[in-house]
């Protein structure tokens, strides 16, 4: 089976990395200018979407992720009181990793194998220059290359009008096990620790009504500081925040993938998890027709597009509930809302129900 996958971005790699695994022949279509690197994004992945990734992409080592062992919600309306509080005594919530650190290590890994090629794309590329090649399946994980304009336009939209603020801050050293998310006037700040003494955080802000400078950023994360004693803040990068939902995953042999098929808010930290357990669902698929001695062709799309669409669907929209709700706590200038959500926050059949679907995704 001869597969092509356009784009080089995380996602694309680790599809990649597992598709080598199989075996399988991979060309990679990557853009050769070169993009600023953004040294201030993080990643937090689930511990069972860990568990498949080092398994199922590649062993990432325990130097390479933080374990993270409670998450802790607070509003600016009860200062000092959380209104959730997520733990499980017995095992980890989810890791944080660098998006550079695991983008470099799987490159690393990918560039090993001799089931991959990557070809630099240059004006020439198109679909007919693609077909002539004799590709089984072409990946498409680049939102804004003309196979996405002329296949994949009909999504669901929607614009928050946010931008996403990120940060890393050096801090004294502590034990630094609990992400902490407070929800401001705003938006919602997240501090998500990294190491001992470093944490990342992501401010994800109203920008209607007020554009923020780096100033003011720096100045809302000392005023919502949960603990730490900062040293120093540094790479502040900014992005704006939308939500799209394909309603159609493939076109003849072409499959959508990675933001392509969904884009979420960040304040729950899911958009890269969703995206490991479609990898999931992908690798499932192919396996169990290779176990059976079963061709691989188109087929696999619409396998893929039935079992993994209605579940990204429920959950893109559960994360939009989420936004709304607590933006509407926001807006909102009744305390004993904010009461009734800390009431919520005490039903441990509510916690552990949120923490599984978190960790596992939406099971049909």
């Amino acid at each position: 089976m001869n597969v092509c996958i356009i784009g080089e971005g995380l996602t694309s790699l680790a599809l990649a990395k597992n598709l080598i695994n199989k075996k399988i022949n991979v060309h990679i279509y990557y853009k050769t200018k070169i993009q600023k690197k953004i040294t201030s994004r993080t990643i937090g992945i689930s511990k069972n979407n860990l568990e498949f990734f080092k398994k199922e992409i590649f062993e990432i080592t325990k130097i390479n992720y933080w374990k993270i062992k409670k998450i802790e919600i607070y509003s600016q309306k009860i200062k000092n009181e959380n209104i959730f509080n997520f733990n499980n005594e017995k095992d980890d919530l989810f890791y944080m990793v660098k998006n550079e650190r695991l983008y470099e290590l799987l490159k690393k890994e990918v560039l090993k194998s001799k089931f991959i090629k990557r070809i630099a794309i240059n004006k020439k590329l198109n679909e007919k220059n693609l077909n002539k090649k004799n590709y089984d399946l072409i990946i498409n994980s680049d939102p804004n290359n003309f196979i996405a304009k002329k296949y994949f336009t009909k999504k669901i939209e929607k614009n928050y009008f946010n931008v996403a603020y990120t940060a890393i801050f050096k801090h004294k050293e502590i034990e630094n096990n609990t992400a902490v998310q407070v929800f401001t006037e705003f938006g919602p700040v997240a501090f998500l620790p990294i190491s001992k003494n470093e944490t990342s955080v992501v401010c994800s802000l109203d920008t209607k009504s007020k554009k923020f400078s780096n100033s003011e950023i720096i100045e809302l994360i000392n005023k919502n500081n949960p603990k730490y004693v900062i040293k120093n803040i540094f790479d502040i990068n900014s992005f704006n925040l939308s939500s799209s939902v394909l309603r159609k995953y493939y076109q003849k042999n072409i499959l959508a993938f990675g933001d392509l098929l969904h884009r979420i808010h960040p304040l729950a930290g899911q958009g890269f998890n969703m995206t490991i357990r479609d990898i999931k669902i992908f690798s499932e698929i192919i396996q169990n027709k290779i176990d059976l001695g079963l061709q691989l062709d188109s087929s696999i799309l619409k396998d893929f597009e039935n079992q993994a669409r209605n579940k990204n669907f429920m959950f893109s929209n559960g994360i939009d509930f989420i936004y709304e709700f607590f933006n509407l706590e926001k807006k909102l200038k009744i305390r004993n809302f904010t009461k009734i959500l800390k009431a919520v926050g005490k039903n441990n059949n509510f916690n552990n129900l949120l923490i599984k679907i978190a960790d596992r995704g939406i099971n049909l």
